[in-house]
């Protein structure tokens, strides 16, 4: 395949000794499975009707059942979920010197060459994990998709794999988590996807090889895998350059390409996802020709089932236009002619279960939603369970409200699409990076001005994402005469309903809102014209 021969020149060129050190990674990985599905990999891109180009994968639409759905639910669910300290990258934390998970695991649980992250595996038992109760959660919630990790960064994968014996069917739970939750999302006539953070594996566990510890033992290479340099200076994640940056990388060997396409063309075969999300390390130049292959396959394989897949991505891996854009704990400031997403957790210092963490409110999380929506975008979740497969109260809770609110108000989220306009008022949703994405952690309060709009067929939709004290609201862009409507107003309704004054005039449309009984949640109205 073309790719194998891109891996192999890029390694070439760089530093004397890593395509031989790569080469010689031992892998538990069978060479022979690995081929077969490589060969399958290379029929089913060669089938059509997308090629491994970017000119024919701009072809690309995403399907309107994603335009439709507008609110889905992320999983991150995993090993790291034992230990349950500070963040899902206790895997890796666990063995960086200074770090603070290192300190906690020595204190503990004791040396990491005595009691290393595979010692987490036998306690990471799952046995109160019910995924149709869990899915059930989700759809009393809002949520119309579901998106668990099948692998995070640590290598452990949380489905059915033949490509390892680290996973989530042969060791911990000893069940497919990931073909459970599946199953439990069809019944509940829920979308199903999925997401992989393999890539990042090639180096996850690099400084577990600075002392003694359990990542050097041939018996674990498996799940600790090549455990490679970064070939950065500094081996701080808070010091990494950016994705645009990743050339500086040391790359990955072609086996470890081999085994990550293996891998991720295993995901879309056993499990047919209807979205497939990437984590930024693929944004690496040498998984280039890999996302060109992992498309055409995918997109290929999804046509023939007549269910027509999405890829998410977050970094500047696919070209505009081939796969859907994802904003990681971000907003758009503006409103984006083509489908996004925008993906955030509920948890705010981690994205698996953490103890003492903190969390979201749903009322935020609803103002965030009809943020996005507005600006045509999708809200993807996540949620972090404990190790035993139980919901924290806190998450359950925040779900809850947001259930509650949709009940009411999701006939102007479901099914919209954006107006002219996505809104007016004077909050900046945070500070702008390049591309338009707006840092979650910088995001202002919103303010009774702040309105956001949405519409389905004649029908527009107008929210306010804070009620104002007195129950007035001005809405400048609908002033009387204004060329956004093709009439007047002939009729406004307040979702849940209660009585409201309105009139158009010069200044907007001025309303009246009855007195607050959501406390304090943002408010919907429909709008109709003459």
């Amino acid at each position: 395949m073309k790719w194998l021969g891109a891996a192999a020149i890029a390694l070439a060129g760089t530093a004397p000794g890593l395509a031989q050190r790569a080469e010689q990674w031992p892998m538990e990985t069978p060479r022979g499975a690995v081929a077969a599905q490589l060969a399958k990999v290379k029929q089913g891109v060669g089938a059509g009707p997308f090629k491994s180009d970017w000119d024919s994968l701009r072809a690309y639409r995403t399907p309107e059942w994603f335009r439709d759905a507008k609110f889905g639910i992320f999983i991150h669910w995993g090993v790291y979920s034992v230990p349950g300290f500070a963040n899902e990258w206790y895997s890796r934390n666990m063995y960086v010197p200074g770090n603070k998970a290192y300190e906690h695991h020595r204190k503990t649980y004791g040396p990491q060459d005595k009691f290393g992250y595979k010692d987490f595996i036998p306690l990471f038992r799952a046995e109160k994990f019910d995924p149709a109760a869990w899915v059930k959660l989700f759809a009393d919630a809002g949520a119309r998709y579901v998106v668990p990790v099948a692998e995070h960064c640590d290598g452990f994968a949380m489905y059915a794999s033949d490509f390892t014996r680290w996973d989530s069917s042969e060791m911990g739970p000893k069940r497919d988590v990931t073909g459970e939750i599946a199953k439990a999302a069809r019944a509940q006539g829920m979308h199903f996807g999925l997401s992989s953070h393999r890539a990042e594996h090639w180096w996850w566990y690099h400084k577990g090889r600075s002392f003694p510890s359990d990542v050097a033992d041939p018996k674990n290479r498996g799940l600790y895998g090549p455990a490679a340099p970064t070939g950065l200076p500094a081996d701080n994640p808070d010091a990494w350059p950016d994705s645009s940056q990743l050339q500086n990388w040391m790359p990955p060997s072609r086996e470890f390409l081999d085994d990550w396409m293996a891998r991720t063309s295993e995901l879309i075969d056993k499990y047919r996802p209807e979205l497939i999300y990437f984590d930024w390390w693929t944004s690496a130049p040498l998984y280039e020709p890999l996302m060109r292959d992992t498309a055409a396959y995918y997109y290929n394989r999804s046509a023939a089932w007549r269910q027509p897949g999405i890829i998410a991505y977050k970094g500047s891996q696919f070209a505009e236009g081939s796969a859907m854009f994802d904003m990681e704990r971000g907003k758009s400031d503006a409103l984006k002619l083509t489908p996004w997403q925008s993906d955030t957790s509920i948890s705010i210092h981690s994205w698996g279960y953490a103890q003492n963490d903190s969390y979201r409110t749903p009322k935020s999380l609803i103002a965030d939603l009809i943020d996005i929506v507005s600006k045509n975008g999708n809200l993807l979740l996540n949620v972090g369970p404990r190790a035993d497969g139980t919901i924290p109260d806190e998450i359950a809770s925040v779900l809850a409200g947001m259930g509650a609110w949709l009940k009411v108000n999701g006939e102007a989220i479901y099914g919209t699409r954006p107006f002219h306009y996505f809104g007016e008022g004077p909050t900046s949703s945070g500070q702008v990076r390049v591309g338009g994405q707006v840092e979650e952690s910088s995001k202002k309060g919103f303010v009774p001005a702040d309105i956001r709009f949405t519409t389905k067929g004649d029908t527009l939709y107008v929210m306010g994402l804070e009620r104002p004290a007195d129950g007035a609201v001005l809405v400048k862009t609908l002033y009387a005469g204004t060329p956004y409507l093709p009439a007047p107003i002939r009729h406004i309704e307040l979702l849940g309903g209660g009585k409201i004054d309105w009139k158009q005039t010069a200044r907007g449309l001025e309303i009246r809102l009855p007195a607050d009984a959501s406390g304090g949640m943002p408010y919907a109205l429909r709008v109709r014209v003459k």
